[in-house]
């Protein structure tokens, strides 16, 4: 059993925001509705609640990954009483995301980062850049603060512009304005976009 399906077997899911993720709900939302087509991913999706959020806006090609088999059958639970006829717009894998294949036009990424042991961060840089299709968007939200132990694991921007500035244009990086009360002032919200090879 993978350490995160034993979290979630065991209710240790304090990362859980119980809701859609404001930032990542409110960019989606400036995305015009004849794009909504576009392939997305989000990555470490937990209980999924940006993709309920998403199919009730039209987004069409969404594609959702946790290594929790617990996880991933709770999202399906969940998506079944919400959104019945997700299964046309919306592919739930319990895999590995560094096992995934792109292209996708557009990552959102909430607390998937951040729960990575940083020795993987060079690895989820390059993954992002191997699964964005050419000028695709990493959209996401980063702690901007540090924490004893992990997982998560925080950081700080200096370090994010050092990993990702090679491979991507960093569109933003800015303190996010629009976060959950308990992470106020503790967050950076993150526009990358895949550069040319």
């Amino acid at each position: 059993m993978n350490e995160w399906e034993s979290r979630w077997q065991q209710g240790q899911t304090a990362w859980d925001l119980g809701v859609e993720s404001p930032p990542l709900c409110e960019y989606a939302g400036q995305i015009p509705p004849e794009n909504r087509g576009l392939r997305v991913l989000i990555p470490g999706c937990g209980n999924g609640y940006e993709a309920v959020h998403l199919l009730q806006r039209g987004f069409s090609n969404i594609t959702m990954v946790d290594i929790a088999p617990t996880a991933v059958e709770r999202l399906r639970r969940r998506l079944d009483a919400a959104a019945p006829e997700w299964p046309d717009y919306l592919h739930l894998l319990c895999t590995d995301f560094f096992t995934l294949e792109g292209p996708f036009g557009l990552i959102l990424e909430q607390t998937f980062f951040c729960a990575l042991p940083p020795s993987l961060r060079l690895a989820y840089a390059r993954k992002i850049y191997e699964l964005l299709a050419p000028q695709g968007k990493l959209a996401g939200v980063f702690f901007d603060r540090d924490f004893d132990g992990g997982p998560p694991f925080g950081g700080h921007a200096a370090e994010y512009l050092q990993l990702f500035e090679p491979l991507f244009r960093i569109r933003t990086m800015a303190p996010c304005y629009n976060s959950v009360a308990p992470r106020k002032g503790a967050e950076l919200f993150v526009i990358l976009e895949k550069t040319a090879p």
